[in-house]
């Protein structure tokens, strides 16, 4: 089959521009490069690997789970169904805690990402500040495998730590960063998720507060004198987080910041007792 026939086959089960995707991933080019091949013959082998894999797309996986990758602020990331996709929201996390990092410490930091799933907050602040340490931290064995192949793709010196958030870390950190479940047990959310995407990785008990509510409990032994955490949060939840804060942690401000779309989605709690 040509590249064209491909495409009419791709778009007539699903979204044109995610059978475009697609087959540009399967040949190595880039979307655009496909309109000027559309003449090409295609691999038999490659051919019914696409049908299979427009298929999948066609009964509601995802397309990232289908292709296996993502690019997470400018870095392709591995990732498959035993870890959440990462959305933009938390490029966004990453974007506004390396501004933190640059404004607030001048020497390298420690780093702990937890919950950290394919790692790709822990490891893009790696490759985007300096760093003394990053410590990966999940409970799930399968997602750290996921994060193992990412360390080696971007020849990451990070430490992986199989533990239930904080029960198997054992020093300090400049910055603890967490985008942990939040998601109401009860809580409507798109199908598309709920039937792809690792549940561990995104309920949260009946106010979806239970993960910030362990972690602020046990976190003061693990931060240094001057230190950040920085949460990803439900755009309802930021004055539940700060309330859970004020209660665990002294000579703290908090700071929340709002996404693209004007909705609370970081909290940032400073810590400074220099």
């Amino acid at each position: 089959m040509t590249i064209e026939e491909l495409l009419v086959y791709g778009k007539s089960h699903c979204h044109s521009d995610h059978a475009k995707i697609l087959l540009a991933e399967l040949l190595g080019k880039n979307p655009l490069e496909l309109l000027v091949d559309l003449s090409v013959q295609v691999k038999e082998e490659i051919c019914q690997l696409y049908k299979q894999e427009i298929l999948a797309l066609a009964n509601n996986k995802p397309l990232q789970y289908v292709i296996g990758s993502v690019n997470f602020y400018g870095n392709k990331f591995l990732i498959n169904e035993k870890v959440l996709i990462p959305r933009f929201e938390t490029e966004e996390l990453v974007e506004n805690t390396i501004e933190f990092i640059n404004k607030y410490f001048t020497e390298p930091v420690d780093i702990l990402d937890l919950g950290c799933g394919s790692g790709v907050i822990g490891l893009t602040l790696e490759k985007k500040v300096s760093t003394n340490s990053v410590d990966l931290v999940d409970i799930n064995k399968d997602a750290l495998e996921v994060t193992q192949k990412n360390c080696q793709l971007l020849n990451s010196k990070a430490k992986i730590i199989e533990s239930d958030f904080l029960n198997n870390v054992s020093k300090k950190y400049d910055i603890i960063i967490s985008n942990p479940p939040y998601i109401k047990t009860n809580e409507e959310i798109e199908d598309i998720v709920k039937n792809n995407e690792p549940h561990i990785a995104l309920y949260a008990g009946d106010d979806g507060l239970d993960c910030y509510k362990k972690i602020l409990k046990n976190v003061n032994p693990y931060l240094k004198d001057k230190s950040i955490i920085a949460f990803e949060i439900g755009f309802t939840q930021a004055q539940a987080i700060s309330e859970i804060a004020k209660e665990e942690l002294k000579n703290i401000e908090i700071i929340v910041k709002k996404d693209l779309s004007g909705k609370d989605r970081m909290l940032f709690i400073l810590k400074n007792n220099v």
